[in-house]
C-alpha cells in the first residue's frame, strides 16, 4: 500500500486542472483535503485523518510549483517563428489498399509548388488530409474512390517552428494546448514533427489562438530580459 503522501500525489497527478490551481493558490486546501479523501484511503487501506491529507498537500504545492515553473520555461524557451495559414479544408478518409497511391499521385501532382499547404496524417484506420482551398478541387477529384467519412471547411492553421530542445520538454504540448484551452478555443486538429507544432482551429478562432501564441512567446522574452 502507499504511504499517504504517496496517496496524496497519486490523487492529485491525475487532475491536471487541479494542480494548476493548487500552484495557483486557488484551491482551498482544507476543502480539496475533504474531497479527496476517500480515494487516499482507499489507495492507503487504512483510516487517514484529514489533518493528515492538509499536510500533505501542502508538503506537495511546493515541488509541483517547480515543476510547472520549469515546463512553462521551458516551453516558452522553445518557441520559434508563427506562421498562419488560412483558407484551409479538413478531409479524413478510411484507409484503403489504394489510399497510399493517391496520396503519391497528389505529391507528384504538386511537385515544384512548394507553398501549397498540403498535410497529412496516416493513422491506424484512417488517414486525414488538411489541404488549401485551391487544391480542393484537385484532390477530391484524386480520391473519388476513396470513402470519405469527414469534411470540415473554413478552417486555419497557426504552425510554431521550435527549437530541437523541444524534444526535451516535459509536457511541451501540454502547456500549448492548456492556453488554448483556457480561452475556450476548439482545436480541430493537430500535426506535429519534429520541429514544427501546428494546431488547425476554425476560422472565426485564428485571430485569439494567434494572440495566444503571441503573448506567450514574448512573455519568454520577458522572462529572458
Amino acid at each position: 500500500m502507499l504511504t499517504i503522501s504517496q496517496a496524496v500525489e497519486r490523487v492529485v497527478k491525475v487532475k491536471p486542472f487541479v494542480t494548476e490551481a493548487l500552484c495557483e493558490g486557488l484551491i482551498n486546501i482544507s476543502s480539496l483535503s475533504r474531497q479527496i479523501h476517500p480515494m487516499v484511503e482507499k489507495l492507503t487501506g487504512k483510516e487517514v485523518k484529514q489533518g493528515a491529507i492538509v499536510m500533505a498537500l501542502n508538503r506537495l504545492v511546493p515541488s509541483l510549483q517547480q515543476i510547472a515553473t520549469d515546463s512553462y520555461q521551458n516551453m516558452i524557451s522553445s518557441l520559434g517563428d508563427i506562421i498562419v495559414r488560412s483558407d484551409l479544408v479538413d478531409y479524413t478518409f478510411r484507409n484503403s489498399t489504394t489510399i497510399a497511391q493517391n496520396h503519391r499521385m497528389m505529391m507528384k501532382r504538386l511537385s515544384g509548388e512548394g507553398d501549397k499547404f498540403y498535410t497529412i496524417v496516416t493513422g491506424v484506420f484512417e488517414t486525414t488530409m488538411i489541404v488549401g482551398k485551391e487544391l480542393r478541387d484537385m484532390l477530391e477529384k484524386q480520391f473519388k474512390e476513396e470513402e470519405c467519412i469527414y469534411m470540415n471547411d473554413n478552417l486555419s492553421a497557426i504552425t510554431l517552428k521550435l527549437f530541437a530542445s523541444n524534444v526535451q520538454s516535459v509536457g511541451f504540448y501540454y502547456q500549448i494546448l492548456k492556453f488554448i484551452a483556457w480561452e475556450g478555443i476548439n482545436v480541430k486538429e493537430v500535426v506535429s514533427t519534429t520541429n514544427e507544432f501546428t494546431i488547425i482551429v476554425a476560422e472565426e478562432d485564428v485571430d485569439a489562438a494567434f494572440s495566444i501564441l503571441k503573448n506567450l512567446k514574448q512573455s519568454g522574452k520577458i522572462m529572458e530580459g
